[in-house]
This record gives structure tokens, sequence and C-alpha cells, in this order.
């Protein structure tokens, strides 16, 4: 005989099988949770929660690139920004960007609300800045 009867012997058990062949898949799962999801998760919470601090007198970039200064909370959900001296516009809170400075809560003896950060002026700071040293001087730096 040229064919050899033993066919169905080939079939196994498909027990472990199975548990091997999704294997692969959740570990993908896995990588995406920990490299994507959880770091995405974490900037929605961190941008959530600079929204709601937001307070007058803070120092703000749009998502549109405008920079401009909180006058007033307008509710949940709009703030009031000056653009230049006289212009103002509202802006919804959740299309503020980042907080380039911001105030202090004003004393009880009326002093004058000062900039909480140590960046000084008009300097941003970034995550990648204050880990390479952005803080630092350059010899190129005017005073």
């Amino acid at each position: 005989m040229l064919i050899s009867p033993a066919y169905a012997q080939a079939a196994g058990g498909g027990g472990a099988d199975l548990f091997t062949s999704f294997l692969p898949i959740i570990l993908i799962f896995v990588v995406f949770y920990f490299l994507l999801i959880r770091p995405q998760q974490k900037k929605v919470k961190m941008h959530r929660e600079m929204v709601q601090a937001l307070r007058r007198g803070d120092k703000v970039v749009t998502s549109g690139g405008l920079i401009g200064t909180v006058t007033k909370v307008l509710s949940d959900t709009e703030v009031q920004l000056e653009l230049a001296e006289g212009v103002r516009v509202r802006a919804v809170r959740h299309t503020i960007q980042d907080v380039m400075s911001r105030t202090e809560a004003a004393p009880n003896k009326g002093g004058a609300p000062k900039a909480a950060n140590d960046a000084g002026g008009d300097k941003p700071k970034s995550i990648l800045g204050g880990l390479f040293g952005g803080g630092a001087k350059r010899p190129n730096d005017k005073p």
C-alpha cells in the first residue's frame, strides 16, 4: 500500500495548543497597556488637574499657540484671557495646553501676587529641559 492509514493520529489534545496560540496576543495587549494606554491616562489626568487649578493671573498657552493671562474664570468650562493690553477673549478651559507661570494666592495684607515658578519671565519649562539641564544658564544667554 502506498498511502499510510495513520492520518487520524496527528490530531492531539487542543487545550495547551489553544493557550499557546493566544499567548502572543495577550503579551501584545500587556505591552500596549504599559507603553501606550497607561501613560496616556496619566497625561489626561494631569491635564484635567491643571485646567481645574487655573486662577486669575496665570500665564497660559492655548492649543492654538496664543499666549495670554487669565483675567477671569467665567465658569467650569470657560475662562477669559487677556492676549494683549485691552484685548480679551473667552476660551474653553480644555483648550489651555500649558501654564507658563502660576500666581500664588494673594497674602492677607493686600500684597501683589507673584510668580510661583523659578523660570522667570517668559521662559516656559519643559520636561526635557528639566531632565537635560534646560534651566542652567548657557554662555550665550543675556542677563
